[in-house]
């Protein structure tokens, strides 16, 4: 079944091709670059750098989903978020996504140029967040946690869901969806919400598989995650030893990065659509050359 084309005020997004959504965290406390882009100065010009590098659209978050952050009300996301996305929406040609479970969060944000609305929790803590979507006729991406709030979806950890239960739970939110959002609707997996290394690895794996099984694009965000600092230090998904946590911690973030290359290139082969990354500089000549390769052999 094909995807539907996506299109939206300066593009359209038709999956012939895989696309980059570059992110920026306006938060003081998100696991990777928290407290570098505050200033709506700062987290502009990043925004932009990031276009520039090759981001095919920007995807900006005002509350971090790390475990253990602190929970951000809507007042205070609001402000971090909207000023950036205003500022962004009228410099740049590339679609604005807005980062939130919330549901007045994303009405502020589209009122100010968001066209595309990233809920990780696919509705489950804020099921106003759907209608907010389907009424401002913005892009939707459903993601996949299991639990009400961010504490719930870290501490079913324990009791991880594997690719088969991701898809199925994935395909009834989506058939819950009124009709006309359906259309408009790309699906994340969830990397690293309430999983672990194995279950991240096999839903990078089966990407593609997901796509067909709900009928939507897919997104993945394995940028600098638990799992590639475990993969990149271990070497295998099974490696449990005490002193593997302790040293994944310090590892420098260009080795994360590259890491994360490696898991988007799996994930494009597997058949992904959208590529969720911090790192874009780094990530588009590697995909360039993929594609390249790719497109000789077929």
């Amino acid at each position: 079944m094909a995807l539907a084309t996506l299109e939206l005020k300066n593009c359209r997004f038709d999956w012939s091709r895989p696309y980059i959504a570059g992110v920026v965290n306006v938060t003081p406390d998100s696991f990777s670059d928290g407290g570098r882009y505050l200033s709506i100065e700062d987290a502009v010009a990043r925004g932009r750098d990031l276009v520039e590098a090759g981001a095919d659209l920007i995807d900006v978050g005002g509350e971090s989903t790390r475990p253990g952050a602190n929970a951000v009300d809507a007042h205070t996301e609001i402000e971090r978020v909207v000023p950036v996305i205003r500022t962004l929406a009228r410099s740049l040609d590339v679609p604005i996504s807005v980062d939130t479970t919330k549901a007045d969060v994303a009405r502020a944000a589209v009122e100010a140029g968001a066209e595309i609305v990233n809920d990780i929790s696919g509705g489950l803590f804020d099921p106003e967040i759907v209608n907010v979507t389907e009424h401002t006729g913005s892009v939707y991406i459903c993601g996949h946690v299991r639990g009400a709030a961010i504490a719930e979806v870290h501490a079913g950890e324990s009791d991880p869901p594997d690719f088969r239960a991701v898809a199925f739970e994935l395909a009834r939110r989506i058939a819950s969806l009124p009709i006309s959002l359906r259309h408009r609707t790309i699906v994340d997996p969830g990397l690293g919400f309430g999983k672990k290394t194995a279950q991240n690895i096999e839903l990078v794996r089966y990407a593609g598989e997901l796509g067909r099984s709900v009928g939507c694009p897919v997104m993945v965000g394995p940028s600098r995650k638990r799992f590639i600092r475990e993969l990149t230090r271990s070497g295998s998904p099974s490696s449990s030893r005490p002193d593997v946590a302790a040293r994944v911690s310090a590892q420098p973030m260009n080795v994360l990065d590259t890491g994360t290359i490696g898991a988007c290139l799996a994930a494009v082969g597997s058949g992904a659509n959208i590529l969720r990354v911090h790192n874009v500089e780094l990530l588009k000549p590697a995909l360039m050359v993929y594609q390249a390769i790719v497109d000789s052999t077929s």
